[in-house]
């Protein structure tokens, strides 16, 4: 688009107060440059803004769209699909600054929030008013409420609670041109107007830039039962998924970690976690007395069902609490095997089983080491592709491997991405997956957001035609 000033940096230093720049010139922009999607490509920003407050976030939009400057929105940078990451020449707003729990209402149980919250610092503030925040990624120790929204995430208990989107009633937000305006809701029910919101919600800051989140709150829950299940094979675990999916049951919890996971993560942290099993399925129960009994032994026989070698409500909370954490540590551990590329990809969980068996299939074709972790109870997958550092032949094929298991999701009903995002890794999966029509309404919708489309351009949505 033709430009009304020239982009000179100083003249939106001349507009923020001191201090709200970085420049290269001035401090390392490395922290910055990418989110934690290793493959994803990245640029050299012009500048760092970190605001604090919405009037000053509007000042570098508006400056943007009159310099014709790409725009991103960044977090903590905990991302996985390559959404916060720079572009050349853009400006990055980073919310570290804007990080305050502003209000919690214990009444009408809501939070008001600023997106530079962390998820997990959002939790323990909640949860001195007996409150709690369900969407819990697995990077929630350092995740940022403004990238949950970006990307829509979910996480572990999401199988019974749901998603961000579930949970965010109200957002303030700066339009594509500069404007603040406040979209959605409190109240307990509203269906005025189109449903703004939830369109904003996993539009990884390509529609607007979110400055203010109001999000729903439940009460806290009751302390978990544990059942663990380990299995010779990751399609009898997947057969114990699909089995639980059938028995009706509601786990708060239903997740897969293979045993190079578990192997990768003991031998970091030394946790004397068994990694005797080809696969381990973690399930919880938050369901209360006779009820949470009741679904603790439905998971139980689902996994013994499926050919589970042990399966057994465990009465060691010590051991329960290890294996859980092990899921968390997974990508983490992982990544000190060599570079990760990282698969999202959710199918029906009746066809879990056979994604798995398919994942086994690609990665003996490929000769490339996949481990397997997963949101299993919502049939959200996490393949995770690991390569010997600087092995260049290696990489290729982990990218082959990559595009396969989109196809085989797709091929199974499913769906690229269930909650990383699209970013700029998924951008040829899902142009697979939406159909033209489809595809020409994301862009019109983008368009009339964003009309200087200056907001996280090339992430997202895939080009046209």
């Amino acid at each position: 688009m033709p430009t009304s000033e020239p982009a000179d940096v100083a003249t939106l230093e001349a507009l923020l107060p001191k201090g709200r720049v970085l420049t290269a010139q001035e401090a390392s922009l490395a922290a910055y440059l990418h989110d934690e999607g290793e493959w994803a490509v990245y640029g050299t920003p012009r500048a760092v803004v970190r605001p604090e407050s919405t009037e000053e976030v509007a000042e570098v939009v508006r400056w943007c769209a009159r310099t014709g400057t790409p725009l991103v929105p960044r977090g903590a940078g905990t991302g996985l699909s390559g959404a916060a990451n720079a572009i050349e020449g853009c400006v990055i707003v980073s919310f570290e600054r804007m990080n305050q729990v502003l209000e919690v209402n214990e009444a009408e149980r809501w939070a008001r929030v600023q997106p530079g919250v962390v998820n997990d610092d959002l939790r323990a503030h909640v949860a001195q008013h007996g409150l709690w925040y369900p969407p819990d990624p697995a990077s929630s120790p350092w995740s940022t409420i403004g990238g949950n929204v970006a990307t829509n995430a979910g996480g572990m208990c999401c199988v019974k609670y749901g998603v961000t989107r579930d949970y965010v009633l109200e957002l303030e937000v700066v339009t594509g041109t500069g404007e603040i305006t406040r979209l959605g809701t409190r109240t307990a029910k509203g269906v005025a107007g189109y449903n703004l919101v939830g369109l904003i919600v996993g539009s990884e800051g390509t529609l607007a830039v979110v400055t203010e989140v109001v999000v729903r709150l439940r009460p806290l829950p009751p302390a978990p039962i544990t059942v663990a299940g380990m299995f010779d094979s990751l399609v009898d675990a997947g057969r114990a998924v699909a089995l639980v999916a059938e028995s009706g049951i509601s786990p708060s919890t239903l997740e897969l970690v293979d045993r190079h996971c578990l192997k990768a993560v003991d031998d970091w942290k030394h946790m004397g976690l068994s990694t005797d099993a080809n696969a381990v399925l973690i399930g919880r129960t938050d369901a209360r007395g006779e009820q949470g009994e009741f679904e603790a032994a439905e998971l139980a026989r689902c996994f013994e069902e499926a050919g589970a070698s042990f399966a057994a409500v465990s009465a060691d909370e010590q051991e329960s609490e290890a294996l859980y954490a092990a899921r968390r540590l997974a990508y983490p551990a992982l990544e000190r095997l060599g570079p990760v590329l990282t698969e999202d990809v959710c199918v029906p969980k009746a066809r879990v089983p056979e994604v798995l068996a398919r994942i086994e299939e690609i990665s003996a074709a490929h000769s490339v080491l996949i481990a397997n972790i997963a949101h299993a109870g919502d049939g959200n997958l996490h393949p995770l592709i690991i390569t010997a550092a600087g092995d260049e032949a290696a990489k290729t094929r982990a990218h082959e491997a990559f595009d396969e298991i989109i196809d085989a999701a797709l091929a199974a009903g499913g769906t690229v991405t269930g909650e990383h995002g699209v970013g700029t890794l998924k951008l040829d999966g899902l142009a697979k997956e939406l159909p033209p029509a489809s595809l020409a309404l994301h862009h019109a919708v983008k368009h009339a957001m964003d009309p200087h489309g200056i907001l996280n351009p090339g992430r997202a949505i895939p080009p046209l035609g």
